[in-house]
């Protein structure tokens, strides 16, 4: 697709704190707030559900549901959730609960999976708005990496009644997945703005941590410091290992060798990360932590429009400050965990100024062959995916209660280590 039409005008997002729907979205709103009001946070009762749903009944080691059962008292009892929130948070639970009966199940049938290996992976390390996303697609538009598509990281293994149409252009999982980003785009019309979503779209393997309910996304739906504080209290790297296993599963399933991953996640989890794919290449990307809060905060208050009530902009940018503080932190802390022969700082200004030189640069460092397919996926991707095409939103830190000051100095520290310029604000 050519990239040479007029940009959308800029917009500035003026209702954060009191979100405003058009006709269609409000009625899918309501629609799901009559249902929302009424579901249970209840363990037990949605994993029967997910049972039932399946055909299945091995959930596989039963440890998650301790990890379950609190985050669904974090639900109910601090996450201010709307009933739409409600419905999606259920929702989400339940597929989650599918997901790990579906993958026991696979694993019992073919047990050779196991001995699958995920050999050298290349993973992204960054915050939102660093670059990675970018990187990401670079990357994963070489038809010799192997990459996870929304649809999959959603559904990553087949209900056994559409097994036989995995993997073809009937898959009932890309269907499944083309409605719901068809109603994400009625809800949050300017999310693209921020962060393009299609169903093919090159996505986090942060949802497949959520399978096995230990990962940071639950920080997404809302401010939760119970949650947030019991899984910063433990190892993840039995999560990793589990998110291994899928990688595994969905390898065996639909082909790949080498995986390109990304996750805002990993820059807290070196150890983990590393102790789980020893042979990765890890690329840390930096940029002006002031751009990234400010930008994050937004896209983290502009979606909560869908899953909160009240929406307290304040509230949910404090809440995120203090959290990018203890991620970029434990980056700082824990950067010399990365071996030098397979890591690479990458910084946002130097990798925007030379995107293909930065590439180059780190199949170097991979091992990987760039070769004439490589290259020509690559900048077709390019031409094709021109930055900002979606249209800007007018970053405003005030409407977030944001000290541009307080946060440029608070997270100085971040900046000094990996020499980080500031950008003007």
């Amino acid at each position: 697709m050519s990239d040479t039409g007029t940009r959308p005008e800029p917009v500035r997002l003026t209702d954060l704190a009191d979100p405003q729907f058009s006709p269609e979205a409000r009625a899918i709103v309501d629609g799901a707030s009559a249902m929302g009001a009424t579901v249970s946070f209840d363990a037990a009762e949605l994993m029967e559900q997910a049972r039932e749903a399946t055909g299945l009944a091995d959930f596989g080691p039963m440890d998650f549901v301790e990890r379950l059962e609190l985050l669904l008292w974090c639900y109910e009892h601090e996450a201010p959730l709307s009933p739409m929130g409600r419905l999606s948070a259920v929702g989400a639970m339940g597929q989650n609960l599918q997901n790990r009966l579906l993958l026991t199940d696979l694993l019992a049938r073919h047990p050779e999976i196991h001995d699958v290996e995920i050999a050298r992976p290349v993973v992204i390390a960054g915050l939102p708005r660093t670059g990675t996303t970018h990187l990401h697609n670079l990357l994963s538009a070489d038809p010799a990496l192997r990459s996870l598509p929304y649809w999959e990281s959603l559904q990553p293994v087949p209900l056994p009644a559409e097994a036989a149409l995995a993997g073809t252009d009937d898959d009932p999982r890309i269907a499944r997945t083309d409605l719901a980003l068809g109603a994400m785009d009625v809800l949050l019309p300017h999310f693209k703005r921020m962060h393009e979503m299609t169903t093919w779209h090159v996505h986090e393997e942060i949802q497949l941590l959520a399978v096995d309910f230990s990962t940071q996304l639950f920080d997404t739906i809302a401010p939760m410091p119970t949650w947030r504080d019991y899984y910063l209290a433990h190892d993840q790297t039995p999560h990793y290992e589990y998110m291994k296993t899928l990688l595994k599963a969905m390898q065996w399933l639909r082909g790949g060798e080498r995986w390109v991953l990304k996750s805002p996640q990993h820059l807290e989890q070196f150890g983990p990360l590393l102790r789980t794919f020893p042979d990765a290449t890890v690329l840390v990307t930096h940029r002006d932590p002031v751009s990234v809060v400010v930008s994050m905060a937004t896209m983290v208050c502009y979606s909560a429009r869908t899953n909160q009530a009240p929406v307290d902009p304040v509230a949910i940018s404090d809440y995120w400050v203090d959290r990018i503080d203890r991620m970029l932190s434990a980056a700082v802390r824990d950067r010399e965990v990365l071996p030098a022969e397979q890591s690479m700082d990458i910084r946002f200004h130097e990798f925007m100024a030379d995107d293909v030189g930065t590439v180059q640069r780190i199949y170097d460092l991979a091992g990987q062959p760039l070769d004439d397919d490589a290259m020509a996926a690559i900048k077709g991707y390019i031409d094709s995916h021109g930055r900002d095409r979606h249209g800007k939103v007018v970053y405003e830190p005030e409407r977030l209660g944001i000290d541009v000051g307080e946060v440029r100095e608070r997270l100085r520290p971040y900046s000094e280590r990996f020499a980080v310029p500031d950008e003007p604000w």
